[in-house]
């Protein structure tokens, strides 16, 4: 075989305009793959990076809707958390928030704003971060004191020349007003939650006790052990809501790992479908490998006859044309990647995406050419094999 081998090679040098052209339908149809195949995991790559600082790990419970009559509503308080924590499985923590919106004061700077009312651990298990001050305790939670938490940029339209912890700040909800005591700024950051720097906390256990005892949360929000039980606890959530009602969407569910599968899988079925029209272009490179080596057959004729007449039989001959053709095919098949790879990497640097290879596919679209190369080659092979010694001696 490796003899087969190097006298293919010598074959093509002898040929190269009509090796270039056999090669050319493999190494587009190659190339056309590993390009869209990495540029599609490299999207993905890019979202899960995008969307990684945002709580791949929660899931965000508000109230959905009802749409069969009779169907009991689901109502968000610490009664249905204790049930969603003991019946779901793989849940970290569980936290209620309730939200206000008014105008928040200091001296003659106001700003108006929505101030949320958390559990305390809440900020750390959204991946917030205090960039000056402290977070929201258990004694402020239990207590119900009267102490926020507010973003940069809310800090810095109440607190020009800064140093705003410890200040006393209004809220005006409604005619109605509260004083806090700011105790930390918050660092910006993108959340699952929106920006950072407009986003304001205070104490849940301060709403209870000032604004309703009893309060309704305006959203739930679910941690998981790990994100890769997000969407598992999302799916199991919303198949316990259609229980306990009776009706489906009675809650609005909401996962960046669900959506982040959903935006992989539509991007996987797209990349499955444009590889596929790619592969034509495979299909199409054998066809002229097939046609190249029929036609590098009857040039080859008397050479045959002569192999035939020292003593070569019909399988050396048949293996001779095989491995010329699986040559081709590999050698189109290796430059395809290589090509595809490269033109890959200039396109995710000019998209400045992270750059995410597939080696499954390489590895795939470099076996599928070898049996391309083979598939197509056999025919003409054979009848290389088939050939009588006389008829091709007498060849010209």
């Amino acid at each position: 075989m490796l003899e087969d081998f190097q006298y293919a090679l010598k074959g093509f040098k002898h040929n190269k305009i009509r090796t270039f052209l056999s090669l050319l339908g493999v190494i587009i149809g190659v190339t056309s793959v590993i390009i869209i195949t990495t540029i599609g995991q490299s999207a993905t790559a890019n979202i899960k990076s995008s969307f990684g600082s945002l709580g791949l790990d929660l899931i965000q419970v508000s109230s959905g809707f009802r749409y069969r009559r009779g169907g009991k509503s689901i109502t968000l308080n610490e009664a249905f958390k204790e049930k969603v924590f003991n019946n779901i499985d793989n849940i970290q923590e569980i936290f209620l928030t309730y939200n206000s919106s008014g105008t928040l004061s200091y001296g003659d700077n106001s700003s108006n704003c929505s101030v949320t009312a958390i559990e305390s651990g809440y900020i750390e298990a959204n991946s917030l971060e205090i960039e000056t001050g402290e977070s929201i305790s258990i004694t402020d939670d239990v207590e119900g004191l009267q102490k926020i938490i507010i973003g940069s940029e809310i800090a810095t339209i109440l607190f020009p020349e800064g140093d705003a912890i410890g200040k006393l700040v209004t809220f005006d909800m409604n005619g109605v007003q509260f004083g806090f005591r700011v105790k930390g700024i918050l660092a910006d950051k993108d959340t699952m939650l929106g920006q950072s720097k407009t986003t304001c906390f205070v104490p849940s256990g301060f709403y209870k006790k000032k604004i309703n005892p009893n309060p309704t949360a305006s959203q739930m929000v679910i941690k998981a052990l790990s994100e890769d039980y997000a969407s598992k606890i999302a799916e199991d959530l919303e198949n316990y809501a259609t229980a306990l009602t009776g009706a489906e969407k009675s809650l609005s569910i909401t996962s960046m790992t669900t959506m982040i599968e959903k935006t992989e899988e539509t991007l996987g079925t797209v990349a499955l479908l444009l590889s596929a029209i790619a592969g034509i272009s495979l299909l199409v490179g054998g066809i002229g490998i097939m046609n190249i080596m029929i036609v590098t057959v009857t040039e080859r004729k008397k050479e045959i006859g002569i192999r035939k007449a020292l003593g070569a039989s019909p399988r050396d001959i048949k293996m001779q044309f095989l491995v010329e053709s699986a040559t081709i095919s590999v050698t189109g098949g290796v430059l395809g990647i290589i090509f595809g790879i490269i033109i890959s990497i200039i396109a995710v640097l000019i998209l400045d995406w992270t750059f995410a290879l597939n080696l499954g596919v390489c590895f795939g679209a470099f076996l599928f050419s070898a049996v391309v190369g083979i598939f197509f080659g056999y025919n003409p092979a054979s009848r290389a094999a088939k050939l009588d010694p006389v008829e091709a001696l007498s060849a010209e």
